[in-house]
């Protein structure tokens, strides 16, 4: 029988994704008692209007150990009432039975479900996201117990007595990237050191620390909460490049010309000190307003020759094209005490962290282009150009958000550039931007070296953040074994493209549950707000209706409608309806004011 995987709609039904391509349509009785992703095999059907329709389906695997909900009753008997984006059942509970009404994560067994614990109600949603795409909290016995080798200088540079800083925001702990800078030589060129905390010292490959991390992929990001991709003794402490202690590292050095091009790369490992602890806001308030409360006397020469370093790598992104990476995003300020949202604005980009981004996609490029000079693998970092169907959907999305683009049959970095100048001080520049990254595609992780469009950068990867993403580790690995002696390493490499494969799945889930928690607490917090008016752009046509950004918030809520009367980019007064905060969803309706 064809194989695929469940997917489960809110509303009871599903359907089986199937293996070939081609969706089968599951009705609500058939489906209670699988589970979102669940790999299955089924009978498919096709009835006379064409629809798929899966029977007699079966369970070839659990896609998941346990499920969030919470106990009612049913018959007399506890029941959990399975959250609804996982499936449509209330399952029997075994075991010890919390209270009716209680929060409860519960594991599965076959088909039942034994209560492992209680959530607290004020904790509930960030729960619910957590179990719902299977980020993984705890830590293996086996990685927790595991001591990390010793770290010596054998082999590494000595820059502790050059002044190096980081900036980060005040509330990050895993620091994984420092920057130093030797001023302008004779012929103009800057040094910039951009040095990244060596996991791989730490974190020797195929050690329990290193499967953990490679299970999780990546720190997931949640509001309210971080799930570190490896336990907070190495990821905010041993690793993290604090002030004032010795840290491993290894360091990519460029060279940047008066014009903006990176002349030479060097990588090496490194021990390093950290200068200075400086935060966003502080170095934009020494680099626009000239403010130096913020900056210790001895590194403000630093942060002014790393400003110039960035100013002359914007140059060089400005004449090639290409879009910024920084985006404007929802930005929830939670209470600390009760952890209910209390505002929600969209949070802009300073000119600090312009800098950090300059010098950072500067450090990963040049990475890129050292192990593809030397004929080395690498987890690489691809966006593909659009074809010339979405270039043309493209512009006319632009048209009603009353922008003329005019791309003609092809687009390139530079004519996506010069549409991004078009738009980049509107009022919604959010919602351009959230059509444009819908049309141009998310970028992948693959071992074969190609363009990123969106950067303009013929080759692209990640190495600076390792504390956070195993994909730089495994960039680091690759360039100390080249540095070690090793020439057994070949481009193209099966099993890194089968990491890389596994990577994107990893990125993706944490994306999608960092945005669910976004949208909860926007329901959350909207649930105070109905019947309010806003202002909001179409970015997205769905079969229910619309989906609509808010000015000002980066938040987006949704408008049931049949009518195709609108478009992606129309302007419209919306007024709010009704919150779901499980489902993450503000509904509105047109208002008629």
């Amino acid at each position: 029988m064809p194989a695929g995987r469940i997917v489960v709609h809110a509303r009871g039904f599903g359907f089986v994704e199937l293996d070939s391509g081609e969706t089968a349509f599951v009705p609500p009785p058939d489906l209670l008692w699988f589970l979102q992703d669940d790999r299955v095999e089924a009978r498919v059907v096709e009835g006379a209007d064409g629809r798929l329709t899966a029977t007699e389906i079966r369970l070839v695997s659990r896609a998941r150990p346990e499920v969030f909900g919470s106990i009612v009753s049913r018959h007399g008997r506890p029941h959990v009432r399975v959250d609804r984006e996982v499936g449509n059942a209330d399952w029997p509970l075994v075991g010890d039975a919390p209270p009716e009404g209680s929060f409860v994560v519960a594991a599965i067994e076959d088909r039942a479900l034994r209560a492992l614990r209680t959530i607290d109600p004020a904790d509930a949603s960030l729960e619910r996201v957590i179990v719902r795409y299977g980020i993984r909290q705890e830590y293996s016995p086996e990685s927790l117990a595991e001591t990390p080798p010793a770290v010596s200088m054998e082999g590494r540079r000595d820059l502790r007595a050059v002044p190096t800083i980081t900036i980060d925001a005040p509330s990050s702990r895993d620091l994984d990237d420092a920057l130093s800078v030797f001023p302008a030589a004779p012929d103009g060129a800057i040094r910039v050191l951009v040095s990244i905390a060596d996991v791989d010292a730490m974190v020797p490959a195929g050690s329990a620390l290193d499967r953990e991390a490679r299970v999780r992929g990546t720190s997931v990001y949640l509001a309210g909460r971080v799930i570190p991709m490896l336990p907070r003794a190495l990821s905010e402490d041993a690793l993290s490049l604090l002030p004032g202690v010795d840290r491993p590292a290894m360091t990519a050095e460029l060279r940047i010309d008066p014009e903006g091009s990176v002349r030479a790369i060097d990588v090496y490992p490194s021990m390093i000190r950290s200068h200075a602890r400086l935060d966003y806001d502080g170095v934009a308030a020494f680099l626009d307003q000239g403010d130096s409360s913020a900056i210790p006397a001895p590194v403000r020469d630093c942060v002014r020759w790393l400003r110039a370093a960035a100013a002359r790598i914007a140059v060089t992104r400005r004449a090639r094209g290409g879009v910024s990476l920084l985006r404007e995003e929802a930005y929830i300020t939670l209470d600390e005490q009760t952890r209910e949202p209390m505002q929600i604005g969209a949070r802009t980009n300073t000119s600090a962290h312009t800098l950090i981004e300059r010098l950072m996609v500067a450090a990963n490029e040049a990475v890129a282009r050292w192990l593809v000079d030397r004929g080395l693998p690498g987890v690489f970092r691809v966006h593909d150009a659009p074809d010339a169907r979405s270039v043309g959907i493209l512009a006319a999305w632009a048209h009603n958000f009353g922008f003329e683009p005019g791309f003609g049959p092809e687009l390139t970095p530079l004519g996506l550039s010069a549409f991004e100048e078009q738009f980049a001080t509107s009022s919604i520049a959010p919602a351009v931007s959230n059509v444009l990254g819908r049309a141009l595609g998310p970028a992948r992780y693959t071992v074969h070296p190609s363009l990123h469009f969106g950067l303009a950068a013929p080759l692209y990867l990640h190495f600076t953040s390792p504390i956070r993403r195993y994909a730089d580790l495994a960039v680091h690995r690759i360039v100390k074994a080249f540095l070690a002696g090793r020439r057994d390493l070949h481009a193209g490499d099966e099993a890194l493209e089968a990491l890389a494969v596994d990577l994107n799945k990893l990125a993706r889930r944490a994306a999608k549950a960092e945005n669910e928690r976004v949208r909860m607490l926007a329901a959350r917090l909207f649930a105070g707000r109905v019947g309010e008016t806003f202002r909001g752009n179409v970015v997205a046509l769905k079969p229910f209706g619309l989906v609509v950004q808010l000015v000002g918030m980066a938040v987006t809520g949704t408008v049931a409608t049949e009518s195709r009367a609108h478009s992606i980019g129309d302007s419209l007064d919306v007024r709010v309806s009704s919150t779901n905060e499980d489902l993450g969803r503000i509904d509105l309706v047109v208002s008629t004011l």
